[in-house]
C-alpha cells in the first residue's frame, strides 16, 4: 500500500484569518507531499510494504528511522488537516465536553494545558490530547513521534513545527495555539475518533 496526498476538506482560504491560504499551500502541496514521497521511496523493498499506514508507522518506530519519519508525518497531518475546520473551535460534543471536564478539571484546564504542552515542546514537534487506557492525557512528543508508538489513540494533534505557523504568527508559537485551540479545532471529528477508541 503506497502513501497517497489527501486532498484538503476545505479550500486553501478556508481557515482564514487563523490559517492563510499561504501557509496551507507550503504545508500541504509541499512539506506534506514530501513526506509521501519520501515514504514511498524508503517503504520500497522494506518488509513494511503492503502494511497499513499505522502498522508502518508502529512497526518501523525505533527500528528504521528514515522511514518512520516520513511515514509518521504523513500519518499525523493526515489527521491534522481534519482537525480543523472553518470556524472550529466553539462548543465540543457533550460526551466529549464531560468526559475532559472530568479528566482535566474543566474544559479551560484542559485548552490550558495542551497549549503549554505546544508551547513548551523544544524545536519541531507535536502537542497531543490521546486517550490512553481509557484515560485522557496531553502528550508532546519530537519530530513525527505521536501517541500511537507510546501505546495511545491520538484523538487531537496540533503540528508545531515551524512551517505550520511561521508565514502567519512568525515566532509567535501561543498566539498559533491559542488560535487553534480557540478557531480551528474540528471538535466533531475529536468526538467521533473519541467514540472510535472507547
Amino acid at each position: 500500500m503506497s502513501f497517497t496526498l489527501p486532498d484538503l476538506p476545505y479550500s486553501y482560504d478556508a481557515l482564514a484569518p487563523y490559517m492563510s491560504r499561504e501557509t496551507l499551500e507550503y504545508h500541504h502541496d509541499k512539506h506534506h507531499l514530501a513526506y509521501v514521497n519520501n515514504g514511498n521511496n524508503l517503504l520500497k523493498g522494506t518488509e513494511f510494504e503492503g502494511k497499513s499506514l499505522e502498522e508502518v508507522v508502529k512497526g518501523s518506530f525505533g527500528k528504521n528511522v528514515p522511514l518512520f519519519n516520513n511515514a509518521a508525518q504523513h500519518y499525523n497531518h493526515v489527521l491534522f488537516w481534519q482537525w480543523m475546520k472553518p470556524n472550529g473551535g466553539g462548543a465540543m460534543p457533550g460526551e466529549l465536553e464531560k468526559k475532559i471536564a472530568a479528566d482535566f478539571g474543566s474544559v479551560d484546564k484542559f485548552k490550558e494545558d495542551f497549549v503549554a504542552a505546544g508551547v513548551g515542546q523544544f524545536g519541531s514537534g507535536w502537542a497531543w490530547l490521546a486517550l490512553v487506557d481509557g484515560k485522557l492525557a496531553i502528550t508532546k512528543t519530537p519530530n513525527g513521534e505521536n501517541p500511537l508508538v507510546h501505546g495511545g489513540t491520538p484523538l487531537l494533534g496540533v503540528d508545531v513545527w515551524e512551517h505550520s505557523y511561521y508565514i502567519d504568527y512568525r515566532n509567535r508559537r501561543p498566539d498559533y495555539l491559542k488560535a487553534f485551540v480557540d478557531h480551528l479545532v474540528n471538535w466533531e471529528y475529536v468526538a467521533e475518533l473519541y467514540a472510535k477508541a472507547s
